[in-house]
């Protein structure tokens, strides 16, 4: 079971309170945990990576262990530690302005 943070607009929109738990089938990476939450929660199609490109939305960045995943190939395995549950994948709002 994978953990998953959401931001606060994004757990309003899926209307969930906390974590979210998924079961995602195979190697856990980030487009199979996106994948899984999409298809668990159709109302964030289009939030988090675009609808037919499957490309990560701008503002959005990835985090698992203190790690930054937001750049990494959508394939690369999560860590150990995100894919036993003992820690959350973050999906996370970049702020952006000056």
């Amino acid at each position: 079971m994978i953990r998953v943070v959401l931001p606060a607009h994004l757990r309003t929109l899926a209307g969930v309170d906390g974590e979210v738990k998924l079961d995602v089938e195979g190697l856990p990476t980030p487009r199979a945990v996106l994948d899984a939450l999409e298809a668990g929660y159709p109302m964030l199609r289009g939030t988090i990576r675009d609808q037919v490109t499957h490309q990560r939305r701008p503002f959005v960045r990835f985090f698992a262990c203190e790690q930054d995943l937001s750049h990494e190939p959508p394939d690369t395995p999560l860590p150990d530690a995100v894919a036993t549950g003992a820690e959350p994948f973050l999906v996370v709002g970049a702020m952006a302005g000056g």
